[in-house]
């Protein structure tokens, strides 16, 4: 199979790449580089060292003899990305080439509208570009379970759902309801879409992704290999975010109450998963709504965790809560059936406590570069404000 990743310089986009081309698949990339250089612009740097995207291509095929085309090029450029499909003819493309921070699309106006133009104009140009190319390709576009909120309700996979309205009956696009202009983009993404596959039949996967953690892949197993590592507060996760806490010796800071409940996954498990999405298309023209989590916690859940694994392995570690930044519900209802990925055969591999342990481990070699950034991990972008708090 022929692959082309939209984002293949992000957290999953480099690891989903080394799996497929180790898998024997021929693997192409296309990134602006952009979130290195927006990370950057907060004040923060990954975790690990990152090489340059062609020394990462040549350390590949060094340490894992596998081959990468690599393209840096901007998917808001409907030209280059329609030129770049057009010559290698993929059967599959995987849409990572997304603005993927909540906070930063909070920071004011500026933000919030490149999130809009970058997210919904790239998937815009992928239609396209499908259609005047080849309308059988399959889309894998990468969602987020942020789309649908919090609801008092059961989170289904199945892109309609009927309702009946005043004793009338008709299929709607299942609800959503996001927290942010990002997941709000995301949302309008999958509408896109959607509408795109009801039009002229493309087959897309959408899939709504809980938050990934981790560090490692199988085919990680070389420093020169790492995908990058955000832990600050406007691009790390918060299970990232808190083991950084933990090794730089900082509080662990849920926000709120910390009852914010979500749906897990490791960066292994979510390789395995997307593989598997890639590997087992659905029918053509179908649009298939897939929900990837593995396991669900709180993030005080989360937090006691990291403490007590911290703990185990010699730190004084404390929680505190913070004021929440975000507008969100705190105690909610929270149920997503996942029963696509267990029919193609997908078995989780990781548990979140296993994996903590991992992640500081391999975050405290590089401790000294992260005391350089301390001052960027504890919240301080406010949705209510609708700027950075400097």
């Amino acid at each position: 199979m022929k692959v082309l990743i939209l984002g293949i310089d992000g957290y999953l986009g480099w690891p989903l790449a080394l799996r497929l081309a180790k898998r024997g698949h021929e693997v192409i990339g296309i990134d602006n580089l952009y979130t290195r250089n927006a990370v950057k612009e907060v004040g923060s740097d990954s975790a690990f060292p990152l090489p340059d995207p062609e020394e990462r291509v040549s350390f590949a095929k060094k340490i894992l003899d596998v081959d990468i085309t690599f393209y840096k090029a901007d998917v808001k450029d409907f030209y280059k990305l329609h030129e770049i499909i057009q010559r290698h003819k993929p059967d599959a493309i995987v849409h990572f080439a997304e603005q993927r921070s909540a906070p930063y699309s909070m920071i004011d106006v500026d933000h919030a509208n490149y999130t809009f133009i970058n997210n919904l104009t790239s998937t815009i140009n992928l239609i396209y570009s499908i259609i005047k190319v080849d309308p059988n390709v399959h889309i894998l576009k990468m969602g987020t379970m942020g789309e649908y909120g919090t609801p008092n309700y059961d989170i289904l996979e199945r892109p309609f759902v009927e309702v009946e309205i005043n004793g009338k009956k008709d299929k709607i696009p299942f609800p959503k309801w996001a927290s942010s202009w990002y997941h709000w983009s995301k949302v309008y993404d999958s509408y896109n879409l959607l509408w795109a596959n009801q039009v002229w039949g493309i087959t897309i996967t959408d899939i709504m992704q809980g938050p990934v953690y981790g560090t490692r892949t199988e085919e990680i197993i070389d420093d020169k290999l790492r995908t990058r590592f955000d832990f600050d507060e406007v691009w790390g996760t918060v299970v990232n975010r808190y083991c950084v806490e933990a090794v730089l010796g900082l509080p662990l800071t849920p926000y709120g109450k910390g009852g914010q409940t979500r749906g897990f996954i490791s960066l292994e498990d979510s390789m395995q998963a997307l593989t598997l999405l890639l590997e087992n298309p659905p029918k053509q023209g179908e649009y298939r709504v897939v929900n990837q989590i593995h396991e669900v916690y709180s993030v005080m859940q989360i937090a006691q965790m990291v403490k007590e694994v911290g703990e185990s392995l010699g730190m004084k570690i404390n929680i505190q809560n913070v004021k929440n930044p975000r507008i969100e519900k705190e105690e909610h209802y929270y149920n997503v059936e996942t029963n696509i990925l267990p029919s193609l055969g997908f078995r989780p591999k990781k548990k979140m406590k296993d994996e903590i342990k991992f992640i500081i481990e391999d975050l405290i070699p590089f401790k000294s570069r992260l005391e350089n950034f301390k001052r960027v991990v504890m919240p301080k972008t406010d949705w209510r404000k609708g700027r950075e708090n400097k």
